[in-house]
């Protein structure tokens, strides 16, 4: 599709993860990209950062050989958890505003999650805690705009400030009561704030 139409840049904007998998496509071919929206965040290393701690880096390598030691018993306790007991946990923590967000929205996301390969997925999570963009922001030369959860404990604001900070230009926007849900509790004023920031930008938002 992008070569039929020319191969122009692009927008693109990555949520969680997907902020690291955009940052890493602009390292790779910067003219192919016009802008950076990224969402609930980090520019990496994001297991030293989740829960404000460095506590889930810390446990991943013995998760990890569970999982690979005892990979039956590891995929009955990843894949039985019923999504709504899953959603009813994230409440009960904190990473879920139920006030904002309908469980029919989420739901899906926990069915996909629990039929994920446990052990693969751990080993991305190691990754992707390992892996770090930071030498790469103050190289970014296009629009940006980065959005934050005030309340999001899996990618905390703090870091979204830093980056954005780092990132000559960069737009911040911190949602006050978002989680890292943020783009569902408040999709319509995160939509209006993409749509503005590409508007302001004279880039095009269909």
């Amino acid at each position: 599709m992008r070569r039929e139409l020319g191969d122009p840049p692009v927008v693109l904007i990555g949520h969680s993860l997907g902020t690291q998998v955009a940052l890493e496509a602009y390292r790779r071919r910067p003219e192919g990209v016009a802008a950076l929206v990224l969402l609930c965040g980090s520019f990496g290393r994001i297991t030293y950062t989740f829960k404000h701690s460095e506590m889930l880096a810390s446990v991943l390598p013995n998760l990890i050989d569970f999982a690979t030691t005892h990979p039956i018993a590891a995929r009955a306790l990843w894949s039985n958890v019923p999504p709504k007991v899953a959603i009813a946990m994230a409440r009960l923590m904190g990473d879920i505003n139920l006030a904002n967000v309908r469980v029919e929205d989420v739901e899906p996301y926990f069915q996909h999650a629990s039929i994920v390969d446990f052990e693969l997925f751990l080993r991305m999570l190691r990754a992707a805690g390992e892996h770090s963009a930071e030498d790469l922001l103050a190289q970014i030369h296009v629009p940006v705009l980065v959005i934050a959860g005030a309340k999001d404990t899996f990618t905390p604001a703090a870091v979204s400030e830093a980056m954005a900070q780092a990132i000559p230009g960069a737009e911040l926007e911190v949602i006050p009561s978002g989680t890292h849900l943020a783009p569902l509790e408040h999709h319509r004023e995160i939509s209006a704030r993409i749509a503005a920031f590409l508007s302001a930008h004279g880039l095009p938002q269909g």
